[in-house]
């Protein structure tokens, strides 16, 4: 087992760090699945070993997020530090690179030895202080320890003083964490909300309906725990809060004050970071829109049967490239571009040849419902997984080791040291993925939005508001969608019809969805299926035991990491497309997944461009019952400038441009006549390299002056 087979790595504190770096990343059928690396030829290949201090780190870090609480913002901001910290010490020894927190020069004679050295303490201190109080803390430490051990360090020298690589390293650390200790997050208490307060009570997910809530239009938390006193009513045992609401206020790495407006709302400030507008109100503006996203999640988990004759091709040949709507923040495109009914859309468009062979994609014909129900587990990211931003450090590593990637940042110059060049990286997705979470749960905690379980439940306990004539209407009800969202009624109760077993609940709503929790008694061996079931008792498809994250919904975490991610992966390989033109993850059948037994057969999840995975992640999450469109589209438009910006300015921090943003040619720190082309050249292509004043994402004359100054003040 492997933290790369997904999930459920099995190292404990005895494994050595031996046997652990060996587990890590190596191709075996365990777990949920498989990645798949291939040859020139499309033979299926071993993976590259050849893994720098850096990626072995990397590795710890992944190993002790899955074996803590599920809390995506504050992951990334551990994959943002730790990567702080690497890039750091980096750069100590390097003449060129600005250093991001830590400022300090250092020499050795054999600088490789020297930075290996100093990153190890430095990510050694810093993931102790991290995880001390993690619920998998002692194998966490184990690894940490067995780590160093295996590397030759000593885990007792902790001094700050003098010039070797080991006490650089502590100090590096000891900076890491003092800044984590004032960075916003709260750290020092835990990273407790500090005035965020929910509007709805809480929603018994395994009681029928939504009777409780509030505010349609607001977040409800979720209560696993209850019981039922002598007198009928129902007693709460505790539900978690709302993870990060407040998380706008973080120091982030490349956000700019030009990207932000300050909200105001119960009194307090909250920053909004690329803010894409009010989602659809119930009630309110857009209103149909908000009803059409949330009956959409219940018509797609119909999707979710393997056994109802429908077959896709999932292969990159159908599905990629896909083609956006005019405007991704106009939601009144939204119903025109997802299909309600098929679980087609925009990216249902497909890549005519594989550009690495020069030949067509084979088609992957597979039953939408295991396409579907696989697409929502390895996405999931869940307990017990690296959450969304560790993913796509998955996704990072398997490219690195990738037979036919090399390692040439920005897929220009020569072919970098794996460490340089993971450092690198690691900087520029760590940024991306930071920034990722305090922009979006910025909104989350600002625009408090409902989930689907909640709207679905509340809408349904309404009635029907398609047909006056029918029982159960109500003007601000659920729409009828046949086949799909029905009245239940004496006719369609009796024997051998549809709702059959649904008899004595005439009058209610029936929805076709995935039957839930309730129908499994052993996941494992078990599939609870697709049927008709009360609106009332509609599940996402997920474990009884997390139904849906504890936050809001708009936007969504995981469109906004995915696209900002597979920008900066684009633009770090200097490639849209993966290795190979062709990413795979296998699962094998009869037994892969997780929330129930399954897929029927083999998929194997394929993507040519990075921009492809991060739009089936998006769709995911649809399918999964955990977001509607409204919270997809905006994310991914988010994504979108959050990447390049992050790159754009981990770049000017390798090549020194923080300090001296003239710098944009060699002889770097000094300015001469090819800095001034250069600049010249990259502004009239439009490169994000001359975006280098507000308003970003335009380049104007803004840019042209912020140049100029900077080229007549040289460099430090």
């Amino acid at each position: 087992m492997s933290t790369w087979s997904r999930r459920f790595g099995k190292w404990g504190p005895g494994a050595s760090a031996a046997l652990v770096a060996l587990a890590c990343g190596a191709p075996v059928a365990c777990g949920q699945g498989e990645w798949v690396y291939r040859d020139a030829l499309g033979n299926r290949v071993e993976r590259s070993s050849n893994h720098s201090t850096a990626r072995m780190w990397n590795e710890a870090l992944l190993y002790a997020i899955e074996r803590d609480f599920a809390r995506p913002t504050i992951h990334a901001r551990n994959l943002f530090h730790t990567s702080v910290a690497m890039y750091d010490v980096w750069a100590a020894y390097d003449t060129i690179a600005d250093q991001f927190k830590h400022h300090e020069r250092a020499t050795a004679a054999d600088v490789g030895a020297a930075r290996s050295e100093a990153i190890s303490y430095a990510m050694y201190r810093l993931l102790r202080h991290r995880f001390a109080t993690s619920p998998g803390g002692n194998a966490s430490r184990a690894y940490f320890d067995n780590l160093m051990n295996t590397l030759g360090y000593d885990i007792d020298f902790t001094s700050t003083e003098g010039d070797t690589p080991a006490a650089l390293g502590n100090r590096v650390a000891a900076t890491i964490i003092a800044w984590g200790l004032t960075d916003g997050s709260n750290e020092g208490a835990g990273y407790a909300n500090q005035y965020y307060a929910p509007i709805n009570p809480p929603l018994v997910v395994a009681l029928e309906g939504n009777p409780d809530l509030v505010d349609m239009n607001r977040w409800q938390p979720l209560a696993l725990d209850f019981f039922v006193d002598q007198g009928g009513n129902v007693i709460i045992g505790g539900f978690p809060p709302f993870l990060s609401p407040e998380w706008g206020n973080v120091d982030a790495f490349a956000l700019h004050e030009s990207d932000m407006v300050l909200a105001q709302r119960d009194g307090h400030d909250w920053p909004l970071f690329h803010d894409p507008g009010t989602p659809p109100q119930y009630g309110g503006a857009n209103d149909h829109v908000y009803r059409w996203g949330f009956e959409m999640v219940s018509t797609w988990s119909s999707h979710l049967d393997p056994n109802d004759g429908v077959m896709w091709d999932v292969s990159p040949g159908r599905i990629g490239d896909a083609i956006y709507p005019a405007d991704l923040l106009d939601f009144t495109l939204y119903p025109s571009w997802y299909d309600m009914y098929t679980g087609e859309e925009g990216s249902v468009n497909g890549h005519a040849l594989n550009p690495a062979t020069g030949l067509p994609y084979e088609p992957q014909i597979v039953p939408r419902g295991d396409y579907t129900r696989v697409l929502a587990e390895f996405w999931a990211d869940g307990p017990q997984s690296h959450t969304p931003p560790g993913h796509w450090y998955d996704i990072f590593n398997y490219v690195v080791d990738h037979p036919q990637h090399e390692r040439r940042f920005g897929g220009t110059g020569p072919i970098m040291d794996a460490l340089e060049y993971d450092v690198k990286s690691y900087m520029a997705l760590g940024g991306t993925v930071h920034d990722v979470a305090v922009s979006a749960w910025g909104l989350k905690g600002y625009y408090d939005y409902i989930r689907p379980i909640s709207a679905i439940r509340a809408l349904a306990d309404r009635g029907q508001c398609s047909d006056p004539n029918q029982a159960s209407f109500h003007p601000d009800g659920i729409t009828l969608h046949p086949g799909f969202v029905e009245v239940i009624t004496s006719e369609t109760t009796a024997f051998g019809e549809k709702h059959e077993h649904l008899f004595g609940e005439e009058g209610k709503i029936a929805i076709l969805a995935w039957r839930g929790p309730p129908y499994l008694s052993d996941p494992t061996t078990d599939a609870a299926g697709v049927g008709w079931i009360l609106a009332g008792n509609w599940w996402s498809y997920q474990r009884a035991t997390f139904v849906t994250p504890p936050f809001a919904g708009y936007v969504s975490g995981h469109s906004t990491f995915s696209r900002a991610s597979a920008e900066t992966m684009t633009l770090i390989t200097g490639n849209e497309f993966f290795p190979g033109g062709m990413g795979e993850f296998h699962y094998e059948a009869n037994g892969s997944l997780i929330h129930e037994f399954g897929p029927s057969v083999d998929v194997t999840l394929q993507w040519a461009k990075y921009r492809d995975a991060s739009d089936q992640c998006s769709l995911s999450r649809i399918w999964g019952g955990i977001h509607p469109a409204i919270d997809d589209l905006p994310g991914r438009w988010m994504g979108s400038r959050i990447g390049p910006r992050a790159f754009n300015y981990a770049n000017m921090l390798f090549n020194g441009r923080v300090s001296c943003p003239a710098d944009f040619a060699a002889p770097y720190r000094r300015l001469d006549f090819f800095d001034l082309q250069s600049f010249l050249r990259a502004f009239s292509q439009q490169s994000a390299e001359a975006d280098i004043a507000a308003p970003f994402g335009v380049h104007d004359i803004a840019d042209v002056q912020a140049f100029l100054t900077a080229y007549s003040k040289g460099c430090p």
